[in-house]
């Protein structure tokens, strides 16, 4: 299948080292603007939609090496020969898959609470609710999110899931393919066969939420043995939403090292 062009959203000055963000799954860009906008007074910040998610076009299929090989299509459009990757979660997982694929276009490499292993998930349940919702008789986001309530009770989770909701020539329609996203979550929790991959020798860090299950770092130092580890206090797996401030800083600190 041919690379998706990706829908992206840019700050900061163009003459800046380049830092590209990729968001987890069900997430889009519009997830990473306030942190986005923070690091571009540092960096020109480029964050893109990965395939099925935010404004970039839906495929039918979606797993890591599809979605590393639309970062390397959307890099090569922006020419850029190498960038500083940060990934959240499902672009933590594109992110590192790149960087043991393309080790010469990583300059730096911060994967945020997640690791390059398969994971349980209870997505099933998450995107039959959003698909139950009734679309055609919505009038507002409240009625959305009384809607969900009972299903999904945690209301930042929520509120997280309903960004996907848009308004469109009158209706409200969701921004993902649905479908799409269910057929791919074994591909979105798991991790391609590591067997025969080099591993990325490059500067890497791993941040952690203190709270977060997902981090493990027994699976780091065989495929990113220069990978250095930052946990965030007070924080689970939505990190860089729950500790804005101390994210950025830790980022900062880390890429910003390279060039003292």
């Amino acid at each position: 299948m041919s690379d998706i062009q990706l829908h992206y959203e840019a700050f900061g000055d163009e003459r800046a080292p380049p830092l590209v963000i990729l968001h987890g799954f069900l997430a889009s860009s519009r997830n990473w603007r306030q942190i986005a906008k923070r690091l571009s007074e540092r960096f020109r910040v480029y964050v893109p939609d990965q395939r099925n998610h935010g404004a970039s076009p839906h495929a039918e299929q979606m797993d890591y090496p599809l979605m590393a090989s639309d970062l390397a299509a959307f890099m090569d459009c922006l020419d850029l020969e190498s960038a500083t990757l940060l990934g959240h979660s499902m672009g933590g997982k594109t992110a590192m898959w790149f960087a043991l694929n393309n080790p010469e276009r990583v300059s730096r490499l911060l994967v945020a609470d997640i690791a390059p292993v398969a994971y349980r998930h209870n997505f099933d349940r998450i995107i039959e609710a959003l698909d139950r919702l009734p679309l055609a008789s919505l009038s507002n986001r409240k009625q959305a999110d009384d809607f969900l309530s009972e299903a999904i009770p945690d209301i930042g989770f929520r509120q997280f899931l309903l960004q996907n909701l848009i308004l469109r020539d009158g209706q409200y329609t969701w921004r993902i393919n649905l479908d799409y996203c269910q057929q791919s979550a074994d591909y979105i929790v798991g991790f391609p066969s590591v067997e025969g991959v080099a591993g990325f020798t490059g500067d890497a860090l791993f941040i952690a939420g203190e709270n977060s299950a997902y981090f493990r770092p027994e699976a780091i130092s065989g495929l990113f043995p220069n990978a250095a580890v930052a946990t965030i206090a007070n924080a689970g797996h939505w990190l860089h939403a729950e500790q804005p401030e101390c994210f950025v800083k830790v980022v900062e600190d880390f890429v910003m090292d390279q060039f003292k």
